[in-house]
């Protein structure tokens, strides 16, 4: 078999592919016309540019028969083109073999549809043959699958022209077509352009019998082919009981490997309900079923009675019969086909329930269709809850859509070509004529008709979810947000160009909606004229955020902060960076400003310069600075973290990364600075220590306990634990010593009592049997 059937070749080359020796005096005497050999191979040459020719193989038979000879058996050699096309489907293409009766099934509906098409200006194609429909019977004993169509059949010349080639493209054809696809850079889709689709049936047989036969004749011819060899045969069919009226009937002969899955009749009505649940025509397969019937029960007379006949009727019983008999497999109809007015919500819901095994009915829907540039239709849902497997949380492979093309199940395999991966949790179909695919009909492929389908598919899905905030009944958008909110905050971290149609759908409790959670919209409405920044504060719980010393003086001037207490909402909120031209403040950090700085402040700083470097004195390298606070009101102390490096939630989350960098939590972490509140009375006798007694011990240790208590206030994890335990009980010791009465002297004197009186008997007084009437447990 020649590895490459159309090209340019020197004159000298040409002799090297003669096929038989016949051939050479014969190029020479009618060069360059075509020339047969025995093989039936016919070979063309034409001259070229300069002295190159042009040299291409065709298929064809030796001499066209007569009619007599037309019922004998015939045996014609594969094109080249088509054999390599075999070995390249059974050993590459397809990576999953069940495919095949999507291709055989897909094609017995081409050949209905063509008959359909060309009965309405011929009604006598359709006189005879039955219904139009596909029937599909297995085999598990004799190993075969029998695919019937009551289609428009083939004449022998077309069974040669279909099956013995690439759907009547020579090489050349074949080869030009591929090298045009590359030069307008689009993608190579073989599938209905060369009709490769019923070879993949050697996917699973070993041999193919294909029986046809076509209104436009009277004859039936079969055609019958092996896996592994280079020719197939095409004979008349002359067995009554093998006739069929119209149509075709494919019978495969499975590989033993293949024999096991494929001929079980079960397996087949999944592969049809999976592939072709849609198809506009009836399919249906050869099923076991089974039914009750009532039979007479067969009783013996015991010993010593006569049976009389006609006496009694006899009984009966119930029994379970088993039978065969035909199931239509696609029962449900392709809703999005029809006129999104036509149908009801609960045709919607059931579609849905059915076709993703949901008990839920869905949040909401919307059902459109595409025209212009690209054309299809599609129906997309949001469910009605997350999904219960943590697996299928942001994984981009969830199956949750299915691709059709001319509503033939093509693949729900993607992995984010058709939806990004935060809105990997809606479901639907997707139906296109126009969707570049490669060979195997499996994998989508990057293009720009994919592109525009994706950017399409999004502005749809979002159209629906600002539908469902819009609502006047809040409680379908509180159940979404419930199930779906992290995958919109998700969005805003990898979906940059559409932030702003995610930020408005995002919500968040506040200092002043702890309960409902309020949207970026309704916190802008609510905000002061002379508020120029959104604040926010992340931590890890509802309650921190609530009671966070960070917050004291917002509070106190009616300024409302967002809560954000889960995982992904900094890195969300950080990705947005503003919203409506207010930037996101974060109030954990340094530099806050809340616009009240006065000439009181300012001698305040000056008052307690000398307290500040005394603080950074005692804590060194642990602070980068010590500053007064513009943040608290009742708290002595916060630590606030640098403008550029980690928040403390930030660090938090870091350090619980499996594969955290320690390195680089030591970079990120940043600079930490240390803020008092002059106001405070810790601060001001600590501001007395400083000037009247600075190498006070108890007043740098107090000091060093200030710091590690607004560590843990402020958000961050001590150092050590443990010692700062051992610092707090110091503390107590020594604020809880004499408190109430107790003193050293005190106890030396009970003890020295209580040796003096070893001698003295102990006198025991018995428990009064008086009880008073409160008591429950008397009589």
């Amino acid at each position: 078999m020649e590895p490459a059937l159309a090209t340019t070749l020197g004159a000298s080359s040409v002799a090297a592919l003669r096929p038989c020796a016949a051939r050479a005096s014969a190029l020479t005497s009618v060069a360059p016309r075509a020339v047969r050999c025995a093989r039936a191979v016919r070979w063309e040459a034409g001259r070229s540019r300069g002295r190159l020719l042009r040299v291409s193989c065709d298929a064809a038979v030796a001499e066209k028969p007569t009619e007599e000879e037309d019922a004998a058996e015939e045996k014609f050699e594969y094109q080249a083109e088509v054999s390599r096309l075999m070995d390249l489907i059974v050993h590459s293409l397809y990576s999953h073999k069940e495919v095949f009766l999507r291709e055989l099934v897909s094609n017995a509906s081409d050949a209905l549809d063509k008959l359909r098409f060309l009965g309405v200006t011929d009604s006598a194609l359709l006189a005879d043959g039955g219904d139009l429909e596909i029937r599909i019977k297995s085999d598990p004993d004799a190993g075969t699958i029998t695919v019937t169509d009551t289609g428009i059949g083939m004449t022998k010349d077309e069974l040669k022209d279909c099956l013995g080639t690439i759907a009547q493209s020579g090489t050349s054809k074949f080869l030009k077509a591929l090298k045009e696809n590359k030069e307008v850079g689009s993608d190579n889709s073989l599938i209905g352009q060369f009709g490769v689709g019923f070879y993949s049936a050697f996917l699973v047989a070993e041999k193919v019998v294909v029986s046809t036969k076509s209104p436009k004749t009277d004859k039936q011819f079969v055609w019958e082919a092996d896996a592994d060899s280079s020719s197939y045969v095409i004979k008349e069919e002359t067995d009554p009981e093998k006739l069929i009226t119209r149509g075709t009937q494919i019978t495969l002969f499975l590989r033993p490997d293949d024999k096991y899955e494929f001929a079980d009749p079960t397996r087949i009505q999944g592969l049809v309900k999976n592939y072709s649940q849609f198809v506009s025509f009836p399919i249906y397969t050869w099923q076991e079923k089974s039914r009750t019937v009532e039979v007479e029960e067969d009783e013996e007379p015991k010993e010593g009675e006569e049976a009389i006949e006609g006496e009694k009727e006899k009984k009966k019983k119930t029994i379970t019969e088993k039978y065969w008999d035909w199931e239509l497999a696609n029962e449900t109809k392709p809703i999005w086909m029809r006129s999104p007015k036509e149908i009801e919500k609960t045709e919607y819901n059931e579609f849905y329930k059915k076709t993703f095994n949901e008990f839920l009915d869905p949040l909401s829907y919307t059902h459109f269709t595409t025209e212009g540039e690209v054309e299809f239709r599609s129906v997309i849902y949001i469910p009605g809850m997350a999904p219960l497997s943590n697996e299928e949380i942001m994984n981009p492979k969830t199956k949750n859509i299915r691709l059709y093309v001319k509503r033939v199940f093509i693949s729900d395999d993607f992995d984010g070509e058709l939806f990004p991966r935060y809105l990997s949790f809606v479901k639907g179909v997707v139906d296109s004529n126009d969707l570049p695919l490669n060979v195997s009909r499996e994998i989508l492929q990057e293009s720009r008709i994919v592109r525009i389908m994706r950017k399409r598919l999004v502005r749809k899905t979002f159209d629906m979810i600002e539908e469902i905030s819009e609502k006047e009944d809040k409680e379908d958008y509180k159940k979404f947000w419930e199930s779906f909110g992290k995958f919109i905050k998700l969005g805003c971290i990898e979906d940059t160009g559409n932030h702003k149609r995610l930020a408005p759908l995002l919500r968040f409790p506040t200092s002043k909606n702890e309960e409902n959670m309020i949207s970026l919209d309704q916190y802008i409405e609510s905000m002061p004229e002379n508020q120029n920044a959104i604040y926010y504060i992340a931590t890890d719980s509802l309650q921190s955020a609530k009671t966070a010393p960070f917050l004291e003086k917002l509070v106190q001037k009616d300024i409302e902060v967002l809560y954000l207490i889960e995982p992904i909402d900094e890195v969300a909120i950080q990705n947005l960076q503003t919203y409506k031209e207010k930037k996101f403040v974060d109030i954990s950090k340094e530099d806050l400003e809340l616009g009240d700085e006065d000439e009181d402040s300012k001698e305040t700083k000056q008052e307690y310069t000398l307290l500040c470097d005394w603080v950074k004195q005692q804590l060194g390298d642990k602070v980068a600075k010590v500053q007064i606070s513009k943040r608290l009101s009742s708290s002595p102390c916060v630590l606030v973290s640098g403008k550029f490096g980690w928040s403390a939630n930030m660090e938090r989350l870091m350090k619980a990364q499996t594969l955290g960098d320690t390195s680089s939590l030591e970079f990120m972490r940043g600079r930490r600075i240390f803020e008092i509140n002059p106001d405070h009375p810790i601060v001001k006798d600590l501001n007395a220590a400083c000037k009247n007694e600075p190498e006070s011990t108890e007043a740098k240790r107090a000091v060093e306990l200030l710091y590690e208590t607004a560590l843990i206030s402020s958000g961050y994890t001590p150092e050590s634990p443990a010692e700062l335990g051992g610092k707090i009980y110091e503390m107590m010791s020594i604020a809880l010593g004499g408190r109430w009465g107790r003193s050293d002297t005190e106890a030396e004197v009970t003890n020295t009592e209580s040796d003096s009186s070893e001698g003295t008997v102990t006198e025991v007084i018995e428990p009064s049997e008086v009880r008073p009437e409160s008591d429950p447990w008397r009589d």
